[in-house]
């Protein structure tokens, strides 16, 4: 019997809490929109409809989609492409690949860049390898409700990721690194509501991520309401620039990332070209490892007023330069407190070295540490493993004062499982419990057959939903005996994405499938 008849329906840790937040989304379905691919082999003179008449280039296909269209890259070298027109919310335009070997490594025929983004709204930039640019790898300008997902750049002369004068833009679930001239990711230019999250940024001469309220290029000259987690940021920063760096970033909140390494300092809030510093900042929940050669662990000066730091584990083997140095000029509202801490804080922008003793009597970090042993806090650091350590000083002290921002861990492990939250990025199941409760991997076969898909292997309770590329629900599918079946007979061609989750929402397997 045909089971489809029968049916009634790096690359990162964290990607499973993407997943999570899809399952918020209501069912979306795009009328009159097309799919169109991209081919090596192709022609633009083709209809570019299916695989066998596919386009040659990705411009040809940015010249011709509309609002809801799909434009599907398949294997291959390609020259980057600039948009110029964009969908909108019910529609949006999304730029996808069929396979993980899509490369671009030309510029487009206009900019310097990769891919151009610019004056298009409501796009969704997925899966794209891009490689050895002159500009910037990804560029998004003048464009708001824009995300790039999935998408990995290097060796980009300026920058992996860029945008300026952008709102609402989602940076997520990218691999950014080796940026010659500058950064890994740079939002810039009085963009709001920017959401930052789950990206790997290393070996970037600049910052990992730099935020930049840039007042002299216009704008009001903030960015406000910025989400910065799940990051993961390393060996940064050789020419200067933090792990993560905010110049004018104010009503904000940075939690649940792991910086290490970086040879400038940690997180940095500040004002150089911002039209104010970065006030009213929320600092919850990172793992800041600092090496011999790098600055403050947290960096705080030029009115950067009312931050809030609580549960970081911030640490330091620089031996002057230590965990927290704020100047006088931002300690206004200035709050500190369970954090895991060097024996070295400074309330003076770092020219005078204070014990945590001496800090505690300014009344900061009465509920704070001193780190007695960077191998008794972590599995292995010297490993890049930055997970706790059994019995170390970071389980069970934090506070819950974080709890309206900080839900998770970064690799979506819900807080607390102890006594309290942990502190740092990561939280530690109780002991016999990890082995139950970890994720299994990937243990579902997922398999094409005629007009369906079908998903074997299923754990008993498990439930699979089934979204298109801009995250709306598409499917939920019922489980028979660990085997599911998504019936595609009335599904738009295209690609899309699905998720495996436990009755807790905790996400045990995702994956693309590609609708013919």
């Amino acid at each position: 019997m045909d089971r489809c008849a029968s049916s009634p329906h790096h690359r990162n840790t964290a990607e499973a809490v993407f997943h999570n937040t899809l399952i918020l989304l209501s069912l979306f379905t795009v009328a009159n929109a097309d799919t169109f691919y991209v081919s090596n082999s192709g022609s633009d003179s083709w209809p570019g409809t299916s695989p066998d008449s596919a386009f040659a280039t990705l411009q040809h296909g940015a010249d011709i989609c509309s609002p809801g269209d799909s434009i599907l890259a398949m294997n291959g070298n390609y020259a980057g492409f600039d948009l110029r027109d964009g969908g909108s919310q019910s529609e949006p335009i999304v730029f996808t690949v069929t396979d993980e070997n899509v490369w671009i490594d030309q510029q487009n025929p206009v900019t310097q860049d990769g891919i151009n983004i610019e004056g298009a709204d409501w796009v969704v930039l997925d899966g794209f390898n891009l490689t050895g640019l002159p500009r910037n790898g990804i560029r998004v300008v003048l464009s708001d409700h824009v995300t790039v997902r999935n998408c990995y750049c290097e060796n980009s002369y300026e920058r992996g990721i860029f945008t300026g004068f952008t709102d609402y833009i989602t940076i997520e679930f990218n691999e950014c690194l080796g940026s010659i001239d500058e950064h890994g990711i740079y939002h810039s230019n009085s963009g709001d509501h920017p959401v930052i999250r789950y990206n790997v940024c290393h070996h970037n001469n600049g910052c990992g991520i730099h935020m930049n309220g840039d007042e002299s290029s216009g704008g009001d000259g903030i960015i406000s309401d910025a989400d910065v987690y799940g990051n993961i940021i390393y060996e940064n920063g050789n020419a200067g620039g933090s792990g993560i760096n905010c110049d004018g970033v104010v009503e904000s909140r940075i939690f649940n990332n792991l910086l290490y390494m970086n040879h400038s300092s940690g997180i940095s809030l500040y004002r150089i070209d911002g039209a104010t510093g970065s006030h009213n900042v929320q600092v919850y929940n990172n793992v800041i490892v600092q090496p011999d050669n790098g600055r403050w662990g947290i960096n705080i000066n030029t009115g950067s007023t009312y931050a809030t730091l609580m549960n970081n584990i911030v640490l330091s083997a620089h031996s002057y330069r230590g965990s927290i140095a704020i100047d006088q000029e931002s300690l206004e509202g200035f709050e500190s407190d369970y954090n895991l801490v060097e024996d070295r804080l400074s309330t003076d922008g770092g020219d005078t070295v204070l014990t945590l003793a001496q800090w505690q009597t300014l009344g900061y970090g009465v509920n704070s540490h001193v780190c007695t042993s960077w191998g008794n806090t972590f599995i292995n650091w010297g490993n890049s493993d930055y997970h706790h350590a059994p019995g170390s000083q970071a389980l069970d002290e934090g506070t819950n004062e974080v709890q309206s921002v900080v839900t998770q861990d970064i690799e979506g492990v819900p807080r607390p499982q102890g006594s309290g939250y942990d502190l740092g990025c990561y939280e530690m199941y109780p002991e016999g419990v990890g082995e139950e409760t970890e994720s299994p991997g990937n243990p579902v076969e997922v398999i094409r057959s005629a007009e369906c898909f079908i998903f074997n292997g299923l754990p008993p309770t498990a439930v699979v939903k089934v979204y298109n590329m801009a995250g709306r629900l598409t499917a939920e599918l019922e489980n028979s005996a660990g085997t599911s079946v998504w019936n595609t007979t009335r599904i738009q061609s295209g690609m899309y994405l699905f998720s495996v989750s436990d009755p807790t929402r905790k996400i045990l397997s995702t994956g693309k499938l590609l609708n013919l």
